[in-house]
């Protein structure tokens, strides 16, 4: 299956950003841009939280868990020098539900982060530790 992005510069340092025909604009603040959208390289975490959030909630349904509340948050570290490439990211799945059963909710983290999620296996591919912890809220 091919995937297709574009990025149009629309000056300075804005890009008006096409994906499954969806538009939003990716930019930089301070001197070069406007801070009219996120910067490329968070996006590398949005891609992630949104690949294996959708994963584990479809898994959490089929394993018949009431799932009432889920967020996922992603957190990178890079590497001091240029290109400041990603080194370690975490994931923190934060749930909240009635009954809900731990084994089920690790089962369903592990099969997205090793089976199910491309963004989890591109990144792993690269080298990128990845870490995840559960929170019960």
């Amino acid at each position: 299956m091919k995937h297709k992005a574009e990025a149009a510069w629309n000056g300075r340092m804005k890009f008006d950003t096409e994906v499954n025909g969806h538009h939003f604009y990716m930019d930089q603040a301070g001197e070069n841009g406007d801070d009219s959208g996120p910067r490329p390289k968070p996006l590398m975490l949005a891609s992630l939280a949104g690949c294996t959030g959708m994963d584990v909630i479809s898994l959490l349904k089929k394993m018949r868990q009431e799932v009432e509340y889920f967020n996922v948050i992603v957190e990178g570290d890079t590497e001091d020098e240029h290109p400041n490439a990603f080194i370690r990211m975490h994931v923190i799945y934060e749930l909240r539900g009635k009954d809900l059963d731990p084994e089920k909710i690790e089962k369903s983290i592990s099969l997205s982060m090793e089976r199910y999620c491309g963004v989890s296996a591109v990144y792993r591919k690269a080298g990128i530790e990845m870490t995840h912890e559960v929170r019960m809220v």
